[in-house]
């Protein structure tokens, strides 16, 4: 994807990671109230042999832990000896959030990923956000920044990106995610700001926060592998893709349904996460069952995300809806019939062990043309 030069070279943050090194270092981005200093998780495998940099992070809300795994894998599978270029990995970005079990930086709920590219003088996020990126972001070609849902929220395995940017449409090709859903991102958002920049991110969002899906988990780590077999830059690498790919641009029609009513949520959609217009998502009932509320689908849509936990009040988040045509429903009922989601029939299917539920996704292919 990047030119780069034909011999191996260093990787310089503070120090030096030499070409045929793999180093695990903790890296400090601030200080406690102690004074004592916070440090990330890094890990940098130089390659012996030239190519790119890729970037890879998890946990920039505190609480997305499908990521960190995927991050942990990487660092113990991936060697320098057989690597063309570096990965850059960050197992945590949000250590403080990370160690509190909270998606923001605790007691101001200062959002990291709200931070980039950061300021030497500014607050506590943008002060750490400064150091991440000048440390190690900006010295990569391309990346993966890993996401779940907030807490009480489920979310299918996808990608955000912005298609407008080639760069940014070629890393999506690479990765084999099946499903993404286009935007530039919030102004100080991590993938935008390195986008904008010339370095190409995209977030792969995967599941639940706080617990481990290891069907995600799998997914995550084959789209990590997608990306370096595409760029020569591992050769034992298998690239395997999905039976089909889309990508949502709808901008106006792409929203949270929220709650009118407080009570217990019942949800009716299914048995594949898309909804006709008028079609009933939820019902919203009190604990007497005495009252309901019906919840209707404004548009024909594509369920992104759901809520997981059952008790709502007014203005909780239901449902993250996309707007959809026909073809791609088409799209999305193929896809997840592949990998048994009538049979499950709801979005816990996430967390099974199964592996022939990834075979069921990925059939091997590479993209035309490669």
């Amino acid at each position: 994807m990047s030119s780069h030069t034909d011999e191996a070279r260093p990787f310089r943050y503070d120090a030096e990671v030499d070409p045929g090194e793999k180093r695990h270092i903790e890296y400090e981005v601030s200080e406690t109230y102690l004074g004592r200093p916070v440090e990330i998780p890094v890990t940098i495998i130089n390659g012996e042999h030239p190519g790119p940099r890729l970037y890879l992070s998890a946990a920039i809300h505190g609480d997305e832990v499908n990521g960190v795994k995927v991050c942990q894998e990487v660092a113990d599978r991936y060697e320098p000896a057989h690597l063309h270029g570096t990965i850059v990995v960050i197992h945590v970005v949000n250590v403080p959030g990370y160690n509190a079990q909270q998606r923001y930086l605790p007691i101001y709920d200062q959002d990291l990923n709200r931070s980039f590219p950061g300021t030497s003088g500014g607050s506590t996020a943008s002060r750490m956000a400064k150091v991440i990126y000048d440390r190690f972001v900006s010295h990569c070609d391309f990346g993966l920044d890993f996401h779940t849902s907030t807490r009480n929220r489920m979310t299918v395995f996808h990608a955000r990106a912005d298609m407008t940017d080639d760069a940014t449409v070629e890393l999506v090709e690479q990765s084999g995610i099946p499903l993404t859903i286009s935007g530039a991102g919030n102004e100080k958002m991590l993938r935008r700001v390195a986008t904008e920049d010339g370095t190409p991110i995209i977030t792969v969002e995967m599941g639940e926060a706080n617990r481990f899906q290891p069907l995600l988990i799998d997914l995550g780590m084959q789209a990590v592998e997608n990306v370096l077999a595409a760029n020569e830059m591992y050769p034992d690498a298998e690239a395997r893709y999905p039976a089909f790919s889309k990508v949502l641009t709808s901008e106006d029609q792409k929203r949270w349904i929220r709650a009118d009513y407080g009570g217990l949520v019942d949800m009716k959609w299914g048995p594949y996460p898309l909804v006709e217009e008028g079609e009933t998502i939820c019902v919203i009932a009190d604990h007497f069952g005495q009252e309901s509320h019906v919840v209707e689908a404004p548009f024909d849509g594509f369920l992104v995300g759901i809520l997981a936990n059952p008790r709502v009040l007014p203005g909780h988040p239901l449902v993250h809806l996309v707007e959809v045509t026909e073809e791609d429903k088409t799209a999305v009922r193929a896809a997840y019939e592949r990998i048994g989601f009538a049979r499950h029939g709801t979005f816990h299917w996430m967390g099974e062990t199964d592996p022939d539920l990834v075979d069921n996704l990925l059939d091997g292919r590479a993209p035309e043309g490669e």
